[in-house]
């Protein structure tokens, strides 16, 4: 009910970004949240938490952070929707990262507070047309590097609601995490291109149809291959789609796992190797980062275009 909760705010988010007279507003907030938490009542859906609020660190159970006092989430919400309303110069990115910073600074809710914020962020980038969730949210960075998630909010908050701190290190995190997720995704397609222009040349050589180079591609990203999936990827029936299957095991390019109902395919070896010849490294470097003797004396390399104070 969480994850379906979610789904359903992050495409209202998106959906709401295209309405030329959207606004933001602390009832668009409530309404998110009711739409997030709505399935546990005792977790003050819609509404501002009643009282005080801490995090824990779960593999301690040390505070790690306590929220402003509850009468001034008000407040403070309509100032942060007040300064997401207004319209200024600042960098989309660095707005959308502070929204999501401040929002989970203020935990205004009993529960849901991460889930909003990056909620928030994602609805700030796509209000100034960046949708491609794939470039409006970084959920998918955040997941694989949630402890260094943790940390910077930490560096940033200090334990509790300290606006006048320097979020610099915030700012290049999600600038960072959008810009990996980028990175990642460039990656991910020139693979895909060349996999499929190999593939593409394969087929041809062995006189196969042309219709099972997506299937055998995406079976080299290591994707597994039912008669269902070849079928609809295809666009061919359940029998044509059986022959096809048999033939690609025949010339050992897939590998069949399973019986009946339950059988599906793997890549082969063959298919693999052509996958892992083109593959490239994961690690991408921060974008951040400085040669050691151009590096700042003080705390680190600063945003582009920001003077060293």
């Amino acid at each position: 009910m969480a994850v379906s909760g979610y789904r359903a705010s992050m495409t209202f988010v998106l959906q709401k970004a295209g309405d030329p007279f959207f606004s933001y507003s602390a009832e668009m907030l409530k309404v998110l949240h009711f739409m997030m938490v709505g399935y546990d009542m005792s977790k003050n859906p819609g509404r501002w938490r009643p009282g005080a609020i801490f995090v824990h660190d779960e593999s301690t159970g040390e505070r790690v952070y306590e929220g402003p006092p509850f009468e001034l989430v008000h407040p403070l919400v309509e100032e942060l929707i007040a300064e997401l309303n207004s319209k200024d110069a600042t960098s989309p990115f660095v707005r959308a990262a502070m929204a999501h910073l401040n929002l989970v600074m203020i935990h205004p809710f009993s529960d849901g507070n991460g889930r909003m914020a990056r909620c928030l962020q994602t609805l700030a980038l796509a209000s100034s047309g960046i949708t491609a969730p794939l470039f409006s949210s970084i959920e998918e960075y955040l997941g694989a590097n949630t402890r260094d998630y943790y940390d910077v909010l930490a560096k940033t908050g200090l334990g509790a609601w300290h606006p006048e701190n320097d979020t610099r290190a915030w700012i290049r995190f999600c600038l960072t995490a959008h810009y990996r997720q980028a990175m990642t995704l460039l990656r991910r397609t020139r693979l895909l291109q060349k996999v499929f222009d190999e593939l593409e040349v394969l087929v041809g050589r062995l006189g196969l149809p042309e219709r099972s180079i997506v299937p055998l591609g995406n079976a080299a990203l290591g994707y597994r291959l039912r008669n269902t999936t070849y079928r609809s990827q295809a666009d061919v029936t359940d029998a044509v789609a059986g022959n096809d299957l048999r033939q690609l095991v025949k010339m050992k390019l897939l590998v069949p796992h399973g019986e009946k109902r339950g059988r599906f395919y793997l890549a082969s070896p063959s298919i693999r190797k052509i996958r892992d010849e083109f593959a490239e490294p994961k690690s991408i470097a921060d974008p951040f980062a400085e040669p050691e003797a151009l590096a700042p004396v003080d705390d680190g390399p600063f945003l582009p275009g920001m003077e060293n104070r």
